[in-house]
């Protein structure tokens, strides 16, 4: 969860390493700090709060060093402070920096104390900086002395530590969580993403499970953990020079919520025929394993999770392919029985999500015909480790609050329904509306973005209240989930989502007319039964905002009905998220809350 970077250069680094944590805020923001290894001594700088104020510091201190390592933490063990804060030290010699929770640190903390380790912190991270100098004053190797230190520690770690003795070096360790090293010109560089140093350099290794690294200026050297040198490719990685900025946007979520009809249309570029998806876009092989699928087990977390769950009656009603869905966090708890010819699907942003890592790597130990993963990241650990994938090519995505992430996710999981469809031989005619559906997507969405003045009359009403009630019917159930989180990650509003015709079960007691409640009414065959739902509303003087079709004759007295364009079967779910999103992010601008770093909150949640 935390973001970690490391630089050694021929250059001073601390510009470098400030504006890499500024890339990486999204991933934590209790804290941040930085570790400098000066000619005499590694000078320390740590702040509570935003990267920004540990800038102050740095302007205020106007330090230079050729090598150093920095943090911004999103709080697990210890409480955010600047005591809790990386980097952490031990002797003033040994500094590093970690992202992950290592489960035995009660176990370990003991046994410091018992070797008369004074620790300062309530954090896991700081007993590896005393174990790194306890194992460092056997030979003196710190390369070796991380090894043994890792071989202590139970659970996720990426470890990048520097020591005061060696000017121009940086070590590094991975274990489960993301860790990669940049390639520049007299300089190298290890972070958590490469969104940190992607300015610098295109040009990374991406590091795997139980790899250790010693970096220089002008050398990267890696190992595995009996301290053998290691080859890994070099992998090129592109971005944008726009990508990590806003551009004219005043939030990182408003640029990506209306960057959604160009990443639509990267999702399905080359992957779509004249009127069916191309064979192969899952990876070489998979049309032919498909034709085996009897039925699926999706795994995903928070917004994609939401995704699997919209994209089950494609699944169902395209591929006549039945499916489970978990949570990732509960998938493997539950010892979930594999029936023959089940086709595993982890779904996830950033490839990078501890808990649906960990659903994967259980399965891979399971008798299922294959593991396919749906992400946007090319070079993430989920990528890497199933046998088919598709990128969902979205750009990178700074905002925590997932918008373009979540879209793009539904166009892949509608071409991975109609591929097994497809190599099942399923339904030729729903494929083709399906195929047609996602070419006509981005200009819908163009459409779907002009309703913005009128979701902007009733943020006002939905922005003084402190909870709202979400309301769909079969698949835009998920769709309302996802509209619901929304407005709880950035306006922190409590709203809940429930089927409509669960409301006389429970809600209905809810609705008075301080709670308003959002529904959402597609021209579907399930209309006529939610129209039904939301008159029970009305007659309890609740207020309804609903989003539907003009045809649907809604009568709408104390609220507002908005018209939505007029879309395909497959392609509606997609539309009929964008206005959500749009009131999500006006109203939490009308509360003033940070829409780009919620409190609580980070981006890629790379811990369980």
């Amino acid at each position: 969860m935390c973001g970690i970077i490391g630089a050694a250069s021929s250059r001073s680094v601390e510009k470098i390493l400030i504006q890499g944590l500024q890339l990486m805020e999204y991933r934590g923001y209790d804290s941040a700090g930085i570790a400098l290894n000066q000619e005499q001594q590694v000078l320390r700088l740590r702040s509570l709060g935003k990267v920004s104020k540990l800038q102050d510091l740095m302007i205020k201190n106007q330090p230079t060093a050729t090598s150093g390592i920095a943090h911004t933490r999103w709080a697990t063990h210890g409480a955010p402070s600047e005591e809790n804060a990386h980097p952490h030290g031990s002797n003033n010699e040994i500094y590093i920096v970690h992202n992950g929770i290592i489960e035995n640190h009660d176990e370990i903390r003991e046994q410091l104390k018992k070797h008369g380790y004074e620790i300062s912190s309530q954090t896991d991270s700081e007993l590896i900086a005393h174990l790194v100098h306890f194992y460092k004053k056997e030979d003196g190797n710190v390369l070796k002395a991380l090894i043994k230190t890792t071989k202590k520690l139970k659970g996720a770690y990426s470890i990048a530590a520097i020591d005061r003795d060696q000017k121009n070096k940086v070590f590094a360790a991975r274990q489960k969580s993301p860790l990669l090293i940049g390639k520049g010109i007299e300089e190298n560089f290890v972070a958590s993403d490469p969104l940190a140093i992607i300015n610098i350099t295109q040009s990374f290794y991406l590091l795997e499970d139980g790899d250790f690294a010693e970096i220089t200026n002008d050398e990267v050297k890696i190992f595995n953990d009996k301290a053998v040198q290691q080859q890994r490719e070099e992998t090129l990685i592109e971005a944008t020079a726009t990508a990590t900025t806003k551009g004219n946007y005043k939030h990182f979520m408003e640029k990506e919520i209306y960057e959604q009809p160009e990443a639509i249309g990267n999702t399905i570029s080359g992957r779509l025929g004249d009127q069916d998806v191309l064979d192969n876009i899952f990876g070489i092989g998979s049309s032919k394993a498909f034709k085996g699928v009897k039925r699926i087990q999706f795994v995903a977390c928070g917004t994609s999770l939401h995704a699997a769950k919209t994209a089950r009656k494609w699944f169902e009603d395209i591929a006549e392919t039945p499916c489970y869905i978990d949570f990732a966090s509960e998938y493997r708890y539950r010892n979930p029985l594999v029936e023959n010819n089940t086709l595993f699907v982890a779904v996830s942003q950033s490839g990078e999500t501890a808990d649906t890592l960990a659903a994967l790597e259980y399965a891979k130990k399971e008798k299922y015909l294959g593991i396919v993963s749906v992400c946007n990241v090319p070079t993430s650990t989920m990528a890497r480790e199933s046998d088919w994938k598709m990128f969902t090519n979205a750009g990178p995505e700074i905002g925590v609050a997932s918008t373009k992430a979540f879209t793009t996710q539904l166009a892949a999981l509608l071409m991975l329904a109609a591929s097994i469809a497809k190599s099942k031989n399923k339904n030729a005619d729903k494929r083709k509306a399906a195929t047609q559906d996602l070419r006509n997507t981005p200009s819908l969405l163009q459409e779907a973005f002009k309703l913005k003045q009128d979701i902007e009359h009733i943020t006002e009403n939905i922005a003084n209240k402190s909870n709202a009630l979400y309301l769909g019917r079969g698949m835009y159930f998920s769709i309302a989930q996802e509209g619901a989180l929304k407005l709880k990650e950035i306006s922190y509003i409590h709203a809940e989502a429930y089927p409509a015709g669960e409301l006389k079960h429970g809600p209905l007691a809810l609705v008075d007319d301080q709670i308003p409640v959002v529904a959402l009414a597609p021209e579907d065959s399930l209309v006529e039964k939610l129209l039904s739902n939301l008159e029970e509303v009305k007659a309890r003087g609740g207020t309804l905002y609903v989003f539907g079709n003009a045809n649907s004759k809604i009568e709408i007295k104390k609220g507002k009905f908005i018209n939505m364009p007029k879309c395909g079967d497959f392609n509606a779910p997609i539309v009929y998220t964008i206005p959500l999103q749009i009131l999500a992010y006006e109203v939490a601008c009308l509360r003033g809350t940070d829409l780009d770093q919620p409190r609580n909150l980070a981006k890629s949640v790379t811990v369980e």
